[in-house]
């Protein structure tokens, strides 16, 4: 069934971020800008984590937890989905070993998001600073071995061009985000607050990006889905699949061709069964000589 899809999974997950960074921006800006306890001396930008650490921070958890849930389990999807054959088979145990280990290093990243949420920087600063890197640091490390099983994957399916689209977009984040990180922590551990505010909202806004980067990767099995089903109710399948194809593609022409084959030796013995029959009914059966056919 199309609700339970597994390409809503990454986004649910970007579209709830999202809308949580646009509700806490929205909020600190009717406000007026407040000042809030945890911002330096001098902070005019707040901080996600100085609006989360005030009266949102109920949202700030939920929008946290929502995200990285449904994003674990995008993870969890492209994994099955390709053990399955739905999406491009992992052509050796090195690539299934990339692909664990990409997703430890998100559950990693997980936790720190989750965390950061729950000890806020108001009460916990210390930790909450702990965690924000365990969260940054989590998710570009996971980036980067889904980025080296995906480039395996293009070389064993050079025909998939839906695998380079994604990996070319998730190296474009490990670049930009690494880049934005390094500059987030030497503005921060500097006192540089107002260039350390701005950087941490473009880090999360291209996070984001990231996560839809998964709806690129499990859309093709839907198309997928739908080839099987046209299969199952005589459909035939054109082999055109970017992500899961080939395989099936192979077995309905050569179903295709039994069909065929069936057919024509049908029609042949038929054929040959009304063509011999003829003498007998035009000649009553007294004559055995073979009388040629009108067709």
């Amino acid at each position: 069934m199309l609700f339970l899809s597994f390409w809503y999974l990454p986004l649910i997950s970007a579209f709830t971020w999202l809308g949580m960074l646009l509700a806490m921006f929205c909020v600190w800006e009717v406000e007026g800008h407040p000042h809030y306890p945890s911002m330096g001396a001098t902070q005019k930008i707040a901080y996600i984590s100085d609006i989360g650490a005030q009266g949102l921070k109920p949202l700030f958890i939920a929008g946290c937890c929502v995200t990285t849930i449904f994003l674990d389990l995008s993870f969890a999807a492209e994994r099955w989905l390709r053990h399955t054959g739905a999406l491009a088979r992992n052509s050796g145990k090195a690539e299934k070993i990339l692909s664990g280990i990409s997703i430890a290093f998100a559950l990693v990243g997980t936790a720190g998001l989750i965390l950061l949420s729950i000890f806020d920087t108001l009460r916990h600063p210390h930790l909450h600073d702990g965690f924000l890197l365990l969260f940054i640091a989590g998710y570009i490390l996971s980036a980067i071995f889904i980025c080296a099983e995906y480039q395996r994957l293009g070389v064993h399916y050079r025909q998939h061009k839906i695998l380079r689209v994604s990996f070319w977009m998730k190296l474009m984040f490990i670049i930009f985000e690494s880049i934005l990180a390094i500059a987030f922590i030497s503005c921060n551990f500097s006192s540089q607050y107002q260039p350390a505010a701005v950087l941490e909202w473009i880090i999360a806004l291209v996070f984001t990006f990231y996560v839809l980067t998964f709806f690129v990767d499990l859309l093709p099995a839907v198309r997928h889905k739908h080839s099987n089903k046209g299969n199952r109710h005589g459909g035939k399948y054109d082999g055109t699949h970017e992500e899961a194809g080939v395989e099936i593609g192979h077995t309905t022409n050569g179903d295709a061709g039994m069909q065929r084959l069936h057919a024509n030796g049908d029609a042949n013995l038929g054929a040959n069964a009304y063509t011999n029959g003829m003498p007998h009914y035009m000649n009553g059966g007294a004559a055995n000589k073979p009388v040629a056919a009108n067709f």
